[in-house]
């Protein structure tokens, strides 16, 4: 894709408005220097230095989504403790409606802490409780999307396999969805085992894809047109959930596009340098979504998401990436 071509699809995207529903998470980033060994077990020591926080989760796909389209929604579960608060006030920052946010006092807000040594994680701490929403609060959400749905352009599904994204309520919002024509598209997690019928795309990561389509894992085979568990993986999923459109995600081997009615397409890996692949999916799929809504093909919407992609892990922490980034990117 040119320039020029990015640029008018980019150029539609402020007047959108992105709907994302799924788990909440808060990003928590300690950074230290580490120079010797615990006295009490065979672990480093760590002298922090700094910490950050950041959207991550659903919250972060909406955060990516914040960089391009105009008015974008997060609809999800916190709980009533300072971490949501930190959390809200992050989203708030970016200008984010919270607007869809639920809070629960019997629910922990998620969250993911990584500690940092010389731009390499040590080590990661969850603190998490699966919980779904509750019949009230399902009802609610339905009601709300309801009522927002003529200023949405596109709903995305954000499962971090953490309990809140169940089978009814997945289903009764893509009806509403198709009947309304909006995009819908979904990041899924092989932990739930969810079914995505009639959604315009699905974007796994490979591992995730093989989970899905219930085909052991085998190492990857380059290039990835010749591999052909990945292609018989991709089959299986577009028979299964019926979508459109099937982007697998591939780490260094880029992304593979199998799309209704054409042939699988493999789309080269953009980055130059790998830092950190925290939250590289949400990048993809806010993209991928995004370049829909703006007109671009299948496959245009594919290589913006996967230049956008090969930018994020080129960085530290949850990050996103800018309009001029993605426009330079296609530069080079």
């Amino acid at each position: 894709m040119t320039r020029d071509r990015a640029r008018e699809i980019l150029s539609k995207l402020p007047g959108f408005g992105i709907l994302v529903i799924g788990d909440l998470i808060l990003d928590e980033f300690v950074w230290g220097t580490a120079t010797r060994i615990s006295p009490e077990a065979p672990v480093p020591v760590v002298e922090v230095t700094r910490e950050s926080y950041y959207p991550g989760g659903a919250a972060n796909v909406a955060r990516n989504l914040r960089e391009f389209a105009g008015r974008v929604y997060v609809m999800g579960l916190v709980g009533a403790d300072r971490h949501a608060d930190h959390l809200a006030r992050l989203l708030g920052e970016h200008r984010i409606s919270l607007d869809c946010l639920q809070r629960d006092a019997n629910y922990q807000t998620i969250v993911k802490t990584r500690i940092i040594v010389k731009n390499h994680q040590v080590v990661r701490v969850d603190r998490e409780k699966k919980v779904g929403l509750s019949a009230m609060q399902s009802e609610r959400a339905l009601r709300m999307i309801e009522e927002m749905l003529p200023r949405l352009d596109a709903i995305i599904f954000e499962d971090y396999g953490k309990g809140l994204l169940q089978q009814e309520m997945v289903d009764r919002i893509i009806s509403l969805a198709n009947k309304s024509g909006k995009v819908v598209t979904v990041d899924p997690n092989p932990r739930n085992r969810l079914t995505w019928n009639s959604v315009t795309a699905v974007t796994p990561n490979r591992s995730e894809a093989f989970a899905a389509a219930g085909i052991p894992w085998v190492d990857p085979i380059d290039p990835p047109l010749e591999d052909t568990n990945l292609l018989e993986v991709g089959a299986v999923l577009q028979t299964k959930w019926k979508v459109e459109n099937l982007l697998i995600t591939l780490g260094e081997q880029g992304m593979m596009l199998f799309a209704e009615g054409r042939p699988p397409f493999s789309i080269p890996t953009r980055a130059q340098e790998v830092f950190d692949v925290s939250g590289a999916g949400d990048t993809a799929i806010a993209l991928f979504t995004l370049a829909l809504c703006g007109g671009a093909s299948a496959i245009e919407a594919a290589d913006i998401s996967n230049h956008a992609s090969g930018i994020v892990v080129g960085k530290l922490g949850t990050a996103t990436v800018t309009k001029a980034e993605l426009l330079a990117s296609f530069e080079e």
